[in-house]
């Protein structure tokens, strides 16, 4: 799985839409996380949703969108209504953090991965639990290693050297990649190393 970070937006939704198209089409993130619950990232889905699918571009509109639409179209309108939903639906990939509070539970190559907006917010169990800690308030990007575990935080949207990150897990372990802009990477750190075969005893 390829998961996508967003650090904050602060005001830049400019930058945050760009950033969160670039993981999409650029890094082909398979989710996208953003750190923070401030309705940024909502505002800028919405936006583009209803570039695609015009007023009230919700899932629960969909069958009035369908009645409206299709009722008397032909082929090639229901075809191009079609497209649009599914359009539409890619844009479920992105999520924010329910509240700055709340943390947020990934498992990636059997890895717990916590995802949190203020790392002081972390607890004990939290720390204990995790491998690998993402969080979003951060004024640059950093990749840290503490004992068994790693701390990121992608930096803020707008960061020259930061403001998203990618994490994959592969057959070698989970690898981080902090993306600058233009989705170049700047940083990078390997969690982790190959998965054990498969062992066959023979007997005799």
């Amino acid at each position: 799985m390829r998961l996508g970070i967003l650090g904050p937006a602060g005001d830049d939704m400019i930058g945050l839409a760009r950033a969160a198209q670039l993981l999409l089409d650029e890094a082909h993130a398979e989710k996208v996380i953003y750190l923070c619950d401030d309705g940024a990232l909502e505002r800028v889905v919405f936006s583009w949703a209803s570039e695609i699918i015009g007023e009230n571009p919700s899932g629960g509109g969909l069958f009035n969108r369908a009645a409206a639409r299709c009722a008397r179209a032909g082929p090639e309108e229901i075809d191009h209504f079609v497209e649009g939903e599914r359009a539409r639906l890619r844009l479920d990939v992105f999520v924010s953090l329910p509240s700055r509070q709340s943390r947020t539970i990934e498992i990636l190559d059997g890895r717990v991965v916590l995802f949190v907006y203020d790392k002081a917010t972390l607890d004990e169990e939290d720390i204990s639990s995790a491998q690998l800690l993402v969080f979003g308030k951060a004024r640059e990007p950093l990749i840290r290693r503490v004992g068994a575990r790693v701390f990121l935080a992608p930096g803020p949207i707008g960061c020259p050297t930061g403001g998203s990150a990618v994490l994959d897990d592969g057959a070698d372990g989970i690898r981080i990649e902090i993306l600058g802009p233009g989705c170049v990477v700047t940083a990078s750190e390997q969690i982790g190393g190959p998965r054990p075969g498969k062992m066959r005893v023979q007997g005799g």
